[in-house]
């Protein structure tokens, strides 16, 4: 919880202050929000001191999506529509291989009613 907070105060209050240079997109900083929202503390700060040290100029950039392991089970599979969903969708989980890891990937388009 004061990672999550401390993280906000970064991009809230310190991040607008110098341009934007983060080579990867998500930026080094949702990246490690969303992956102290979703892993245990010390996994998410070791993934996001890695991806940290790799946003530099020896490394090429591009999209970086935070990887996580599920278990999916049956339930988790199902369809419903969204006046029946319980709990709004904010992140896709897209299988990275055979295993129970995925690319974590945020929603950020919202549907509105007009």
């Amino acid at each position: 919880m004061v990672c999550l907070k401390t993280l906000r105060f970064y991009q809230k209050f310190l991040s607008p202050l110098k341009p934007p240079v983060c080579r990867y997109y998500p930026t080094c900083s949702e990246y490690a929000f969303w992956q102290f929202q979703k892993r245990n503390c010390i996994l998410a700060f070791f993934s996001s001191f890695f991806r940290i040290l790799k946003c530099n100029p020896f490394f090429k950039g591009g999209f970086d999506y935070p990887k996580i392991t599920k278990n999916i089970t049956s339930c988790n599979l199902c369809f419903k529509p969204i006046f029946l969903a319980q709990k709004q969708l904010y992140f896709l989980y897209i299988p990275h291989h055979q295993d129970k890891s995925f690319y974590l990937v945020k929603i950020i388009f919202q549907r509105t009613n007009k």
